[in-house]
């Protein structure tokens, strides 16, 4: 694998057999040393939203752990279910990291929802399947909190599991595709999916597609995102593995709910792969509606590094019309 490295992107040497440049190197120790997602915040109260949140671990045996946001004020008992894997692709991030706690403290507090967010293990130390293990294990765990009976107070006291919503971006919004279908293979039994949000989705496979091979520049893109897929998931399925490649899936008319957001980046060289997602999941048969918006001049999960630009406040909005659009219309 090392020796295809585009050098802009990869590269490798004696010391560090796999180095990501500005994200992870693994040393020939074996020891991998991440460069993103390691400053932690702590749960609590957010000043700005006035969001609660706290950490709750669902497994002793993993350590997986979720952490929980509350709006400040609950206007009913009941609110939304919005369940939500990180990104990263596979290998880097966290839920409790900088980079994801302000937006969820923001959808949180502008969609009037109960906020889970997965903090599944990682690649490569934990390969894959692991986070999509680690993602169905907090589903089924959310799961335990119907009519109250669950072990964490905050889920039996506010949480609808009658309207439930799966989101995440990038590789979060792999995750989030994935655990539709399974819901649609395999129900749980009190939670009811109403939709998923897709956000800046990480798939690929491979052939390219759209501009994925129209310049080096692209090439090299295409090749970075397909290398951080097999260091992460080394079960030898390779770049057609459904998991990755939604149009090699011939489980995806089972998606588990009848409604998809997904959004896109104009400037993301993944919008292709998003775009063709939507294709994909129209021509198979299944029931529901997918709608895309996308947001004008901007890249990968923007919104995550620049959370009060106008283009951030109008993607959060929209999540929030397609959890509420009674609300939204009133």
């Amino acid at each position: 694998m090392a020796s295809s490295f585009p050098s802009k992107y990869m590269s490798t040497s004696e010391e560090f057999p796999i180095h990501f440049h500005g994200w992870l190197r693994i040393n020939k120790d074996g020891r991998c040393e991440r460069f993103i997602g390691n400053d932690i915040v702590p749960a609590g109260v957010d000043l700005f939203t006035g969001v609660h949140s706290k950490d709750v671990l669902i497994s002793r045996e993993s350590n997986v752990f979720v952490r929980i946001y509350i709006p400040k004020t609950i206007r009913k008992r009941k609110l939304p279910t919005f369940i939500y894997y990180h990104g990263g692709g596979f290998l880097i991030e966290s839920a409790s990291s900088s980079t994801y706690h302000p937006t969820l403290n923001l959808i949180t507090q502008e969609s009037n929802v109960i906020a889970v967010s997965v903090n599944y293990r990682l690649a490569p130390e934990h390969l894959i399947p692991t986070a999509y293990e680690d993602s169905w294990e907090a589903i089924k765990w959310v799961d335990t909190h119907a009519n109250g009976n669950g072990p964490e107070s905050w889920l039996n006291d506010y949480a609808d599991l009658e309207n439930v919503y799966f989101a995440g971006d990038s590789a979060g919004a792999n995750i989030a595709h994935n655990m539709a279908i399974r819901v649609g293979l395999s129900p749980v039994k009190f939670i009811n999916l109403k939709g998923v949000i897709l956000i800046h989705p990480y798939f690929g496979g491979k052939d390219p597609i759209g501009v994925e091979d129209k310049t080096k520049k692209h090439q090299h893109h295409k090749a970075f995102m397909d290398q951080m897929w097999l260091l992460a998931n080394k079960s030898g399925v390779g770049l057609d593995d459904p998991l990755y490649n939604p149009a090699m899936d011939p489980r995806i008319s089972d998606f588990g709910c009848l409604k998809i957001l997904v959004c896109l980046g104009e400037k993301d060289k993944l919008k292709c792969r998003g775009l063709n997602y939507k294709k994909v999941i129209e021509k198979s048969g299944w029931k529901g509606k997918v709608v895309v918006m996308e947001s004008k001049g901007e890249g990968h999960v923007f919104f995550l590094s620049n959370v009060s630009s106008e283009n951030a406040r109008i993607l959060r909005t929209r999540i929030c019309m397609f959890i509420n659009p009674i609300r939204s219309k009133s």
